[in-house]
């Protein structure tokens, strides 16, 4: 079985032009994604997919691999499908999994990567999972950059949204709500077949790729993590994140 990673990334971020080449602690934020994915036992390589030159020429500097892609994509998962058609072509073999690994997550875990993917490793019925972790505080749970995500007893999601789901008009306890992680193994042919569906209402609506699989009636299976790992996808998220790895583990096998 062969699984691989792709980080797919672009500068024209509509939040916060150029992150993926912002500094963290002196490495562009996208050379500590690749670096960690690297680390994972699971993966067998990790590409960087992107539509940028400045971002293929960096991690081909740091002897990473690096797939230019269209720039027309409007969803990371179909830029993801674009790199897998290059690589099967020049490799001249089929992938098995392909775990997309989002650009703007400095702080994963390789353990994560791993615990992501096992499920459907052991299980080939399971086409597509997603990593999730509890939501920590209330300005979390409100923030549309957070994605959120309902599921069901067995383990399934049912919505994802970047409004504050599940609602607390009615309910006055506390809640417990999860994030999205943004570390999504696919098998091979449910990556393909999501880059040939049309965009979903929901999908467009939300702005969340998983949506248009949960309308089209696939399941997409959400495993529990326990690791705090924040995205980046403001100036002041990379502030946040800066301080909160200087002590981080991993640094000194990659600084």
């Amino acid at each position: 079985m062969k699984i691989i990673g792709i980080i797919p990334a672009r500068m024209e971020s509509s939040r916060f032009y150029g992150k993926p080449l912002e500094k963290i602690l002196g490495i562009p934020m996208i050379g500590h994604v690749y670096f960690r994915s690297k680390m994972s036992s699971i993966l067998d390589e990790v590409y960087v997919a992107t539509c940028n030159d400045e971002i293929k020429d960096y991690i081909k500097s740091i002897g990473g691999k690096a797939i230019l892609t269209s720039s027309k994509h409007e969803r990371a998962s179909d830029r993801t499908a674009e790199a897998v058609t290059i690589i099967e072509k020049k490799e001249k073999e089929e992938n098995d999994i392909i775990v997309m690994i989002q650009g703007d997550e400095p702080m994963i875990f390789p353990e994560m990567i791993n615990a992501a993917t096992q499920p459907l490793v052991d299980n080939p019925d399971i086409q597509v999972s997603n990593l999730i972790s509890c939501i920590e505080n209330e300005k979390e749970w409100l923030d549309p950059n957070e994605v959120k995500v309902v599921f069901n007893s067995n383990g399934f999601a049912m919505y994802f949204s970047r409004e504050p789901i599940p609602s607390n008009k009615k309910y006055n306890y506390n809640i417990k709500a999860y994030k999205q992680v943004c570390i999504i193994p696919f098998q091979r042919k449910c990556l393909f077949d999501y880059s040939k569906m049309q965009p979903t209402p929901l999908e467009i609506i939300e702005s969340i790729d998983m949506n248009r699989f949960l309308e089209n009636g696939i399941n997409v299976k959400v495993i529990k993590d326990s690791h705090l790992t924040y995205a980046v996808d403001t100036k002041d998220d990379l502030l946040n994140v800066e301080n909160k790895m200087k002590d981080d583990k991993l640094l000194k096998k990659y600084i």
